[in-house]
């Protein structure tokens, strides 16, 4: 289980108790930030209760905190600022297993403006940003980055057998069943990138559909096989 994975689970897991997920969602409604005191009193909780699991959402990173005197004086005689909290920026979402439409979403997009502005046919747009997307992927992992560990942190599962790295789960499932020829290229592309990315070049992403599997697997090069 990857880091990212076991922190959006852990998140969601918070929300399981009653009263938290209450305060939680009366501060996400709420178009300002509030005190500990105004979220007691709209939920109907002890403050020390609201004290309590308001904080355990900060730690969870499900809210996020500011200090601000709520009387709007200013000086000696002021009085400490209110500890005020609102919803984090942080999107917080699990499926399982892992899909990763938001990265589908974002080579997409980045292709039709490509296929719009300089009138490149859109689905060499999509190859072409995919490896682009692929590669910052592998670059981001630095030299430390292993291709199993980064293609698992963008959701493929990827599991060895013999020289084979195969990948157990398409990221982009439902969007492969409507358009298979598109998605299977994007991912094969995507995956080339990160190797790229990561200076893996005995490496190479080909299509081979196994049912069951992602339709790409890893495989050494030709020229990179012993022998």
């Amino acid at each position: 289980m990857s880091d990212d994975f076991a922190a959006r689970v852990s998140g969601i897991g918070a929300l399981a108790e009653p009263a938290r997920r209450a305060l939680y969602e009366f501060v996400a409604a709420s178009t300002e930030p509030v005190s500990r005191e105004q979220a007691a009193a709209g939920v109907g909780v002890p403050l020390h209760t609201a004290k309590f699991h308001l904080d355990r959402l900060v730690d969870e990173g499900l809210l996020e905190v500011e200090f601000r005197r709520l009387t709007g004086r200013t000086g000696p005689g002021a009085g400490r600022p209110s500890k005020l909290y609102r919803r984090a920026r942080r999107q917080v979402t699990v499926s399982l297993p892992d899909r990763r439409y938001d990265l589908a979403g974002e080579i997409l997009a980045s292709a039709v403006d490509r296929a719009g502005a300089e009138r490149v046919p859109v689905d060499l747009a999509v190859r072409e940003a995919a490896e682009q997307a692929g590669r910052r992927a592998g670059s981001a992992a630095g030299s430390a980055g292993d291709c199993s560990r980064v293609l698992a942190a963008h959701g493929y599962e990827p599991r060895s057998r013999g020289e084979e790295i195969l990948l157990g789960n398409c990221p982009f499932d439902a969007l492969v069943r409507e358009h298979t020829r598109l998605v299977c290229g994007l991912n094969q592309c995507f995956i080339g990138g990160v190797l790229d990315g990561l200076g893996c070049g005995e490496l190479e992403a080909v299509l081979d559909p196994e049912p069951g599997l992602c339709c790409v697997k890893v495989r050494p090069r030709p020229s990179a096989s012993p022998g």
